[in-house]
């Protein structure tokens, strides 16, 4: 959400996939190029065609963004203000001079690599879009305590556990193969996120996938649920 927060090298744990990938969104975004990765951890990203129509969103001079879903572009930009709250939390989190004592090495990792996955989302989406784009959002986080184990680690639950249920939600609105496809390819990194987090909070137990099915809930469900961190309201039309 906050472009300050957009350099993250030397953070990873992985450093050379998260390197790559940041490198060649980096390169394209200079070139102009909209660009899809795939959530590769090797061999080049994928491409898309630039859109030929613009979007439908409409910025209000306060700041509200409102989506037409009735434009795939916009689909993507909901997305996008997804990405740009969880990569703003999890790059709150990391940066909190307590981080290294409140969790332990093996979350230290997870929570970095986590973080370094949703920068590289959002710049991708932000690439992607180009122009298309909304404004970078800003965050609201007065109520999470990033000095308290249990406090980040539930909020990360639900953002992780929204997140999987917003590209499942999402996913009807969508045409374009090309799009489904790279939905299909973030939802899946994102699932992962989730269970990973489940199983630190409740370790050693079904918690990590508690159903055969993950929900698919609506934008006004998780718009809803994601209001009370963005400061910028948002909502959503032709659903």
């Amino acid at each position: 959400m906050n472009t300050t927060h957009d350099d993250v090298s030397g953070a990873a744990t992985h450093p050379e996939p998260a390197r790559n990938r940041r490198e060649f969104l980096r390169f394209a975004g200079l070139t102009g190029a909209a660009v899809a990765f795939a959530g590769c951890s090797s061999g080049s990203p994928e491409l898309l065609a630039p859109a030929s129509t613009p979007s439908g969103a409409v910025i209000g001079v306060d700041g509200s963004v409102t989506l037409d879903f009735s434009n795939e572009l916009d689909v993507l930009n909901y997305a996008y203000a997804l990405e740009q709250l969880e990569a703003a939390f999890y790059v709150q989190v990391v940066a909190n001079a307590s981080f290294g004592t409140t969790f332990a090495a093996n979350e230290q990792r997870v929570l970095r690599d986590i973080r370094d996955h949703e920068v590289v989302h959002r710049n991708f989406f932000a690439a992607a879009l180009g122009s298309n784009k909304i404004p970078n959002l800003t965050p609201k986080f007065g109520t999470i305590n990033f000095a308290n184990r249990t406090s980040v680690l539930e909020t990360a639950k639900t953002f992780e556990d929204l997140g999987v249920s917003a590209y499942n939600g999402a996913a009807r609105y969508l045409k374009s193969a090309e799009y489904l496809t790279l939905a299909g390819k973030i939802v899946s990194v994102e699932a992962r996120h989730a269970s990973t987090i489940r199983d630190i909070l409740n370790p050693r137990s079904g918690d990590f996938a508690p159903t055969a099915f993950d929900l698919a809930n609506t934008p006004q469900t998780v718009l809803t649920a994601a209001g009370p961190f963005i400061v910028e309201s948002i909502t959503v039309i032709n659903t």
